[in-house]
């Protein structure tokens, strides 16, 4: 433990940010590091719990305790060791990650949590920083070949822990450059992409193989990989979006908030705007924009819409506003349901809960408006509380452009699927076990989102890394990797 009376003297010290201002007006990280004094304090308010129970919130298994009392007592380099055997991509979790681990802080209980993820984030920058972090490949090779379909998180972390023993890994991606929805999901503003490219770097130093442009299943066939490898590993995500079906929906200005991301973060990239936007530039510039979805992608459209310089920006939720605060004694550890409010909303944002939307409303073919209703709980005939339209609440809000953010729903249904015959479970997921990430296929594995369905970067990594595991055992009959 690092300073036994460190949670009682220390009061929590947040990140800062540039000014709402300031930050609106180019597409770079805004987040304000804490000096190493500041981080040596926070480190300090680390209980050392007899049962860690940030370690019940952190899906990666990160030794938060440990790497706490390392930063504590400034050996830093022994605690970026203790995280990366956990954690093969610390500074995407600690700019993305919502920090389920601070959530199952036992501190949480009584006062405000640890700073983990502040923590977490300048472990790993200061590692990059020294020169720490180099490539760590393989002494020798195992003469087994896999092919990983999908660059995103789990595909990532698991090309690296299998190239790490040895393995010949291959990573093939559809898109033109590698990081799945890191790299064109996540706006810049959140997390630049150079952070991707000094990673993907690392790993073709360790025998990683990148291969973009290249779709399984349409490029080449899922058969013809299994020919030249021993393991394919589907690691390609939770790539269709849910859809709202309301009349009026094939109105012009109607988009998926993936389609609009998507194209801010290929101009950032560099590509000019017939690469960008192929099918046409979407664009919230001068635009009364409404974001449908409460979530972490709606309040990555409004940032962007903030930023491309929209007249205004109305977040809509069908679910009822939560509280400010959430009743510790009866949530924790578990992820509390409460009111969070992003930087993006601060950048300016309405938000609307507990409504629903009823039609898209337009002329010529684009959309003016949509009519919404407000929504309440109600019991049904059996007692249960269902969602039910409130009489008389009906009105109208003018939008120009409505971004689709509801969630995913499963992965695409497309050839790749289909020429894998791997069997799907009840949300349309790829189904296979944790204990072993084996599909029905043979030879074939899966992990990640188009496994586990939506979830978290830090999911996608714990399911990457544990896939390696099972994958690396198969061949070989046993593993040294970690689960």
């Amino acid at each position: 433990m690092g300073k036994p009376t460190g949670f009682l003297e220390i009061d929590r010290q947040e990140r800062g940010y540039d000014k709402p201002q300031d930050r609106l007006r180019n597409w770079k990280e805004f987040v304000h590091p804490l000096p190493a004094p500041a981080l040596n304090q926070q480190a300090a308010r680390c209980m050392d719990c007899g049962i860690p129970f940030c370690h019940n919130g952190c899906p990666v298994n990160n030794q938060i305790p440990d790497f706490n009392n390392l930063v504590y007592r400034e050996q830093w380099q022994a605690a970026l060791e203790n995280l990366q055997s956990t954690n093969n991509f610390p500074e995407f979790t600690g700019r993305i990650c919502p920090a389920p681990c601070e959530a199952a802080c036992t501190l949480n209980i009584i006062d405000s949590p640890v700073t983990i993820k502040t923590i977490e984030c300048a472990i790993v920058d200061k590692g990059w920083e020294e020169g720490w972090i180099t490539p760590r490949p393989s002494p020798r090779g195992t003469g087994k070949r896999v092919a990983v379909v999908g660059s995103g998180p789990a595909g990532l972390a698991c090309a690296q822990q299998l190239a790490r023993v040895g393995h010949a890994a291959t990573v093939f991606e559809k898109s033109d450059r590698i990081g799945g929805l890191l790299r064109y999901g996540i706006p810049d503003f959140k997390m630049e992409k150079h952070l991707i490219d000094r990673r993907v770097a690392q790993m073709e130093a360790e025998g990683v193989i990148f291969r973009t442009n290249m779709e399984i299943g349409v490029n080449v066939s899922v058969q013809r990989i299994l020919d030249d490898y021993d393991v394919l590993v589907m690691a390609g995500g939770a790539e269709l979006p849910r859809d709202l079906e309301v009349p009026g929906r094939e109105l012009d200005g109607i988009h998926f908030a993936m389609d609009f991301l998507v194209q801010q973060n290929k101009r950032n990239a560099g590509d000019d705007e017939a690469k960008a936007a192929p099918n046409g530039t979407l664009s919230a510039k001068g635009k009364h924009v409404v974001v449908i979805g409460g979530g972490d992608t709606g309040s990555d459209c409004i940032g962007t819409s903030n930023r491309h310089g929209a007249l205004s920006v109305t977040q809509l939720e069908i679910m009822p506003q939560p509280p400010a605060h959430e009743n510790k004694l009866l949530t924790w550890p578990d992820w509390p349901m409460k009111l969070r409010t992003s930087s993006s909303h601060e950048e300016g944002c309405e938000r609307d809960f507990a409504v629903a939307t009823r039609r898209a409303v337009g002329s010529n073919g684009k959309v003016e408006a949509l009519e919404c209703v407000r929504m309440e709980w109600v019991a049904d005939v059996d007692g249960r509380q269902v969602l039910q339209e409130v009489a008389g609440s009906e009105f109208q809000i003018k939008a120009d452009m409505v971004l689709l953010a509801m969630g995913f729903v499963s992965p695409r249904h497309n050839s790749f699927t289909e020429q894998a015959g791997v069997e799907l479970d009840g949300r349309g997921a790829v189904k296979a076990p944790v204990t072993d990430y084996k599909t029905t296929s043979e030879n074939i594995f899966a992990c990640g989102d188009m496994r586990r369905g939506q979830s978290l970067v830090v999911w996608a990594i714990r399911e990457g890394r544990q896939c390696a595991q099972a994958v690396d055992a198969y061949l070989m009959g046993t593993s040294k990797l970690p689960r």
